[in-house]
């Protein structure tokens, strides 16, 4: 039975839809924050790339250190921005009919669909099995098997839960968006 105007606009203004909002302008300011912090590693891996290429090549004094500390910064950077990517719906879409053939709605429906039986339960797997090789890195005082790397390997395998944590933190954010714009929207004519 279709709505007469007073009961659209009260359901339109429902303390439910609210909360929606309320939840996902929350989590969206975590993201936000998250990635704005994150993105301060691009300059600081930039930084040890370049110092170590000029003490490579013009001084012919290489660093293992230096170099695992790059491949460090990149994975905290491609870990813990993945949230960020997501808020901004920057993340790689492998797709031919959403972007051209779908309405707001039909991909509304899509990314609820993929967020809720993929994404959500993909992250909380990966935060899952992940810990016990966090844990065990800690456990046994992890570090590189290279002379002269890093220590506390268990830091850098911590970023793994920590960024898939993010990103369900921001899966959550996205369903609530998606449900309150598949709730308060008209429906489309045909």
């Amino acid at each position: 039975m279709p709505f007469d105007a007073r009961e659209r606009e009260a359901a339109l203004t429902s303390p439910a839809l609210e909360r929606l909002r309320t939840i996902h302008r929350a989590l969206d300011a975590v993201s936000e924050r998250t990635g704005k912090a994150v993105a301060w590693l691009s300059l600081a891996m930039v930084l040890v790339i370049g110092w170590d290429v000029a003490m490579r090549y013009l001084f012919n004094r290489g660093s293992v250190a230096l170099q695992e500390m790059e491949w460090h910064l990149f994975a905290l950077l491609f870990l813990l921005s993945a949230a960020y990517t997501l808020k901004h719906n920057d993340h790689v879409r492998v797709d031919i009919l959403y972007n051209t053939k779908m309405s707001p709605r039909g991909r509304a429906w899509v990314d609820l669909f993929g967020t809720l039986f993929f994404l959500v339960p993909f992250s909380l797997l990966i935060i899952k099995s992940s810990w016990p090789f966090v844990c065990n890195a800690y456990l046994a005082g992890e570090g590189s098997p290279d002379p002269g790397g890093l220590p506390y390997r268990f830091v850098l395998k911590a970023a793994i839960p920590a960024g898939f944590a993010l990103v369900l933190v921001q899966g959550i954010s996205e369903i609530a968006k998606l449900l309150h714009f598949l709730l308060r929207r008209e429906p489309e004519a045909n």
